[in-house]
C-alpha cells in the first residue's frame, strides 16, 4: 500500500503542472517526438526535456531514443491506477451522499414538529 501511495504521489505531482498535462494530453493521442511536444508550448527545449523527466519519474510516460529523435509514449498501465484510485473514492463519496439521502427523505416522512 506504501509504495503504491508514494507512486500515486508522483503521479499527481507530475500532473499538477499545467504544461505536463498538456504533454499528457497530446500523447494519449499516441507518441510524439520532443520537439512535437515542445512546440505548443511557450519554454525551451531544455524545460520541456526536464517536464519530461518528471513525468518518465511518475511512470505516466517513456520514451526512447533512436538516433537523434526521442520519442515519448504514454503509460497506459499508470493512468489506470490514478483512475482506479479515483474511482474508489467516488464510490465511497457517491455511497454516503446515497445514505444522506436515505436520511433525508425519512425526515421528509416524519410530520412537521414545529405546529405549522
Amino acid at each position: 500500500m506504501l509504495n503504491q501511495s508514494a507512486a500515486l504521489d508522483l503521479m499527481f505531482q507530475a500532473l499538477a503542472d499545467p504544461s505536463r498535462r498538456v504533454m499528457v494530453e497530446r500523447l494519449t493521442r499516441g507518441p510524439a517526438s520532443v520537439s512535437e511536444l515542445a512546440r505548443p508550448l511557450a519554454m525551451s527545449l531544455p524545460a520541456v526535456v526536464q517536464h519530461l523527466q518528471v513525468l518518465e519519474t511518475s511512470g505516466l510516460v517513456r520514451s526512447e531514443k533512436v538516433g537523434r529523435v526521442r520519442t515519448c509514449r504514454i503509460e497506459p498501465k499508470a493512468l489506470r491506477s490514478a483512475e482506479q484510485w479515483i474511482a474508489e473514492r467516488r464510490t465511497v463519496w457517491e455511497q454516503r451522499l446515497d445514505r444522506l439521502g436515505e436520511i433525508l427523505a425519512a425526515g421528509d416522512d416524519e410530520p412537521d414538529k414545529s405546529g405549522a
